[in-house]
């Protein structure tokens, strides 16, 4: 399996991707019922009931669990592109297409010269490690979008600029595509679409942007990194409570906000750091928007106060994306994130139980995927770091390796 085009068609990886998605497909109809608490039920009450409202031409301005922006309405509102389907079949049907989708695309792109298949395989193996939840959350069709937006980067940057400002309008995380790119024309794109898709919501349904101050009274959610504090806590007579708020299963108590507070300080410092590197790196290769987009979701997901199961599908599709490259070195986080997707599904749906109510168990689950993160972080980082920061001056470059660098700043 290499990368040349014309090479012998990958078939191994096609049927690993089509027996993976079948068994998801049967979890989500429920023809066969996956371990642990249905997690189809975010489409069949929430976007549903969301579905009801935003049809008529507003956004659920009465909904504290509503928390995404404008952009999501699209998602939410695109099983009605399936009328002969029942909503949540057809939002099933169409998270799959997602699914298809971003799969095309990475194998479209490894089969081409000087790229690679290990991407696909990052994409066939780490969504089914998820379960049925990658169905059930609208995150695989931004992740798609993201997987267009930079695959499309090197050869297409205004593309590139317009889909990464559409996907940050469906779920904001994806303006980090924008980090590790060095051409402006990808920036003006993307400025002009965010600017042009806000301005349009906005003045077409009401509340486009009241998303903005509905996550201001969240506690800590008991998967995040932060929540390892109360999870041990509770055994040694912390008084606080694990309720559903703001539509995730969070801690509420004493020190739960200055916890909240740390996890944000934690969130800071991480853009900071990549602000430096921003400002540090010399270096910018093909695959250094990938890498860059990845690290920053990685840093951004693994210090929120909310890791939910459906934000690994994000650091998947980047993952993939990254390894579509010969020259990334994501390699290694890479296979973190796998082993963290694994203990992901593990930790919920089939343990869940053990996780709220911070058991011996759910402890150990949460403190593996969040220390496999944890690493992942460390490691993604200085790897960028390395690939694009000069420890010394740099050497004088060859010709053709002036003229590629030359066009990527372009």
């Amino acid at each position: 399996m290499t990368g040349a085009r014309g090479a012998r068609f990958p078939f191994l990886l096609l049927g690993t991707w089509g027996l993976t998605r079948l068994m998801l497909l049967l979890f989500v109809f429920k023809v066969w019922i996956f371990p642990g608490p249905d997690v189809t039920s975010d489409v069949s009450v929430i976007y549903q009931g969301w579905y009801e409202v935003l049809r008529t031409g507003t956004f659920p301005l009465d909904d504290v669990t509503w928390q995404y922006p404008p952009a999501a309405a699209l998602a939410i509102l695109s099983p009605a592109l399936l009328p002969f389907l029942a909503y949540t079949e057809a939002f099933f049907v169409l998270a799959f297409v997602a699914d298809l989708i971003a799969f095309g695309l990475l194998l479209y792109a490894g089969r081409r010269p000087g790229k690679s298949l290990r991407g696909a395989w990052v994409w066939v193996v780490g969504v089914p490690l998820l379960g049925p939840t990658v169905y059930s959350r609208y995150d695989v069709m931004v992740t798609a979008v993201v997987i267009a937006a930079i695959l499309a980067g090197a050869r297409h940057p205004r593309v590139m600029g317009a889909l990464a400002a559409f996907a940050a309008l469906l779920k904001v995380w994806p303006v980090l595509l924008l980090v590790g790119t060095a051409k402006r024309r990808a920036w003006g794109a993307a400025a002009a679409t965010a600017a042009g898709l806000a301005l349009l919501f906005a003045v077409s349904m009401p509340g486009a942007f009241a998303f903005l101050t509905f996550q201001r009274d969240r506690g800590t959610e008991v998967e995040s990194l932060g929540s390892l504090v109360f999870h041990i806590a509770r055994h040694h007579g912390w008084q606080g409570q694990v309720l559903l708020n703001y539509g995730s299963v969070e801690f509420l108590g004493p020190y739960v906000d200055l916890v909240s507070a740390a996890a944000l300080l934690l969130t800071g410092l991480a853009f900071g750091w990549l602000l430096v590197w921003r400002l540090c790196a010399t270096r910018f290769h093909t695959h250094t928007v990938a890498d860059a987009a990845f690290v920053g979701v990685l840093l951004f997901t693994t210090t929120s106060r909310v890791i939910s199961p459906q934000y690994m599908v994000w650091l998947v599709g980047l993952a993939a994306v990254c390894l579509v490259f010969r020259g990334s070195r994501m390699g290694l986080p890479a296979g973190m994130v796998l082993a963290a997707s694994f203990f992901t599904v593990l930790e919920f749906p089939i343990w869940f139980s053990d996780v709220v109510g911070s058991t011996g168990l759910g402890i150990t689950l949460l403190v593996i995927r969040n220390g496999l993160l944890v690493a992942a972080c460390v490691s993604a980082g200085a790897l960028l770091w390395r690939d694009t920061v000069s420890s010394a001056a740099p050497a004088k470059l060859p010709a053709q390796t002036a003229r590629t660098q030359e066009t990527l700043t372009s």
